[in-house]
């Protein structure tokens, strides 16, 4: 259902942040790119530019890195106490909530998601995850270790471990969750002490930008945080291959991240940790509450437009309730109310860029053409914009490109079963592993199907449950490592052991 209503204008204070220049943020400073070019930032609503960015490339990543190092090394960063950088991540997610209503316009407007949803889940997630990170500061230990030398029986020793910050980090984030993504990375980063420089998403970069103002108004000395603007072809490439970057953190595509190893590998190898795509199994058993698993796994891929790694784009069903269930959550998207992202009746906003949008349409042609079969959707919609049509695809086979390939978009392909042992190995045949769920009534049986997923997170009776507490990752070609949770702070530290001779 699109909406044919016109979006309200974004508040006063918004509009005067659209209409700043955007520049870079290196060693505290807002400084142009070194070669003078800007980006065109639109709102993905209508396809008008609503902003310019500086377009940094790898003269900017030299001159961010060195003030990074520079912060890592020498100045006031190294000489805070962890209850000191706890305090300045706290007084972040301060300014944060406080500015909450702002920053959930630019997020609407940069990205396309609905205001209502940047207010609600996104800005509140970013602040709750800073909090979460302030705590942990005073809390990175080492331990004390008896240690026994057999070649020195009648020596004493006094073993211990210290846990230091990796130093400097390259982060390098996408444009589908802009402001929390940058939180997850910079959260962990500035708890354990190390210094960053922060590649966004050309598509998406004001929501990271008005984040770097509240980091320098926080009171963070100056490169600790450093943000970059650019392409990642060229600022994202320099920074994954500096040989002055101790640690690079990305979330994206696979096969952008499978470019970041290489360059780290022909680099200094400097540590990775990546979180990457995803083709999720969602799985109704038999005796699954249908009023509670059709809106959900409606929930668990028209969320955020699809354009979520995670999405539950694979639904499972059981053959006896399968036309039930792909109509139920057919006649659900047919609900969907599509619309500009700052309009308070839009439910679902348009894909983030016109590239996407082309290549979500490019996967429903491919299905299409394949034999696959459209309960709802299939295709673009409005007169301008982005927005895709939500999308349920059944007459599906296992060799279609809408069944093996991650489309980041609203589609949801759904597959009838007979057998349950023969659904996880069917679930469980795929080169990702970020996510799962199963809907049932048997907690014991729920249990037993989560063991037997090979993702990174599965939830049971419910979907896109996230917490700072949580860690989040996946298994195979999803990635390396863990985003939150105290697991993501192993990430950003070295161990160093030490031994005495009493």
């Amino acid at each position: 259902m699109i909406l044919t209503s016109e979006a309200p204008a974004a508040s006063g204070k918004t509009q005067a942040f659209l209409q700043q220049d955007h520049q870079l943020l290196i060693d505290g400073q807002n400084v142009a790119a070194v070669s003078g070019k800007k980006i065109d930032v639109v709102d993905p609503a209508t396809g008008q530019l609503i902003a310019r960015v500086a377009e940094g490339d790898k003269a900017d990543i030299d001159k961010a890195v060195t003030a990074a190092r520079r912060a890592f090394e020498g100045g006031a960063w190294p000489k805070l106490t962890p209850s000191e950088r706890g305090k300045l991540l706290w007084r972040l997610a301060d300014l944060l909530e406080e500015n909450l209503d702002e920053v959930a316009e630019i997020e609407s407007l940069d990205n396309g998601k609905p205001r209502a949803v940047a207010a609600a889940a996104d800005v509140p997630l970013a602040v709750d995850l800073f909090r979460y990170m302030a705590g942990w500061a005073t809390k990175i230990e080492g331990n004390t270790i008896p240690i026994s030398v057999p070649y020195m029986p009648d020596a004493e020793f006094h073993s211990y471990t210290l846990r230091e910050p990796v130093g400097v980090v390259g982060q390098i984030i996408p444009w589908n969750f802009p402001l929390l993504m940058a939180a997850w990375k910079l959260g962990p980063a500035l708890a354990t002490g190390c210094t960053v420089v922060l590649k966004v998403a050309e598509e998406t970069p004001l929501s990271a930008l008005r984040l770097g103002q509240l980091i320098q108004e926080a009171g963070f000395p100056n490169g600790v945080v450093n943000i970059i603007t650019g392409y990642g072809e060229t600022a994202g490439a320099a920074l994954a291959a500096h040989g002055d970057v101790d640690k690079c953190a990305f979330t994206g595509s696979t096969e952008v991240g499978k470019l970041i190893v290489k360059a780290a590998s022909e680099s200094n190898l400097k540590k990775i940790t990546l979180e990457l795509g995803g083709k999720s199994p969602n799985i109704i058993l038999p005796d699954a509450d249908l009023e509670l698993a059709i809106p959900g796994a409606a929930n668990a891929i028209f969320f955020n437009h699809g354009q979520c790694c995670c999405a539950g784009s694979r639904l499972f069903v059981h053959r006896d309730q399968f036309e039930k269930v792909a109509e139920g959550v057919a006649e659900l998207a047919k609900q969907i109310k599509i619309g500009a992202g700052m309009n308070p009746e839009t439910e679902m906003g348009p894909m983030v860029s016109q590239i996407q949008q082309d290549r979500v349409c490019g996967y429903l042609e491919s299905g299409l053409s394949d034999g696959a079969t459209a309960l709802c959707g299939g295709q673009k919609t409005g007169e301008n914009g982005y927005f895709v049509e939500p999308t349920v695809l059944v007459n599906t086979r296992p060799e279609m490109k809408i069944i093996q390939e991650e489309i980041f978009g609203p589609v949801v392909t759904a597959v009838s079963y007979d057998d349950t042992d023969q659904l996880i190995a069917s679930a469980n045949d795929s080169p990702y592993g970020l996510a799962a769920a199963v809907w049932t009534r048997d907690i014991s049986l729920g249990h037993k199907i989560a063991k037997k997923m090979r993702a990174g997170t599965v939830w049971v009776n419910c979907y896109n449950v996230f917490d700072a507490s949580l860690p989040f990752g996946g298994y195979k070609q999803s990635g390396w490592g863990r985003e939150m949770g105290h697991e993501a702070l192993n990430l950003y530290t070295e161990t160093k052991a030490i031994t005495i001779q009493l």
